[in-house]
């Protein structure tokens, strides 16, 4: 059999974390050290941002459209914030499954388990931890981007994001960035070797065996 006809099926690769604790970062890094894994782009209702593009950044629907799509089963994953919907369209996600690219989710430990309940095969999760608390906050603090009061509710939060952290596949605890990019970077490349991945392995096996 010739080697062109054994192609890999891609999977939903998910990062989750607490705010802070870097996984945006490690996104970010991800995607431009690895060419074969592509970011998911959800829908939302919100309001597009003047530097925000479409169908880059997200695909801006009416709540209307989004609830019709939400009816007709064509979410992998959706969620409303505050008041606004998100959700990850699945024709998307499984067009790059299907030509073996992986996607990259960056969403909480709610959306993973929704994956989980429709697509367990295809989904690999990474919960990132943060090293300690008090690092959580002052890496929240060093941004500099939210107020006393709002950071103060981002750590409230965070107690009870971490506290799913057994219902990933793999924890990674972030010192480091390069290091943690390195331990990411190993699960991917793992997780792209096996069995259930490779489509034509069967029938290539078949014709070793046939031959010998």
């Amino acid at each position: 059999m010739n080697k062109q006809k054994l192609k890999r099926r891609g999977f939903m690769f998910v990062l989750s974390s607490p705010s802070g604790a870097g996984k945006t970062t490690l996104s970010r890094m991800l995607l431009e050290s690895d060419k074969n894994i592509v970011m998911s782009i959800s829908a939302t209702t919100r309001q597009k941002r003047p530097d925000e593009i479409e169908g880059k950044d997200y695909f801006f629907v009416s709540k209307e459209r989004f609830d019709q799509m939400a009816e007709n089963d064509e979410f992998l994953e959706n969620a409303k914030v505050f008041d606004n919907s998100y959700g990850t369209p699945r024709k998307m996600v499984d067009d790059a499954l299907d030509l073996g690219s992986d996607v990259l989710f960056d969403i909480d430990w709610q959306g993973t388990k929704q994956l989980a309940k429709k697509r367990r095969d295809d989904l690999v999760s990474v919960f990132i931890l943060p090293p300690s608390m008090k690092e959580l906050e002052n890496r929240l603090k060093n941004r500099a981007q939210d107020s006393e009061e709002v950071i103060k509710k981002r750590m409230a939060k965070a107690n009870d994001e971490i506290s799913h952290w057994d219902s990933y596949d793999y924890v990674v605890i972030n010192s480091d960035l390069e290091d943690s990019l390195k331990k990411i970077s190993a699960i991917l490349q793992s997780e792209r070797q096996k069995r259930i991945r490779q489509q034509g392995l069967a029938e290539f096996v078949k014709m070793l065996l046939k031959k010998s």
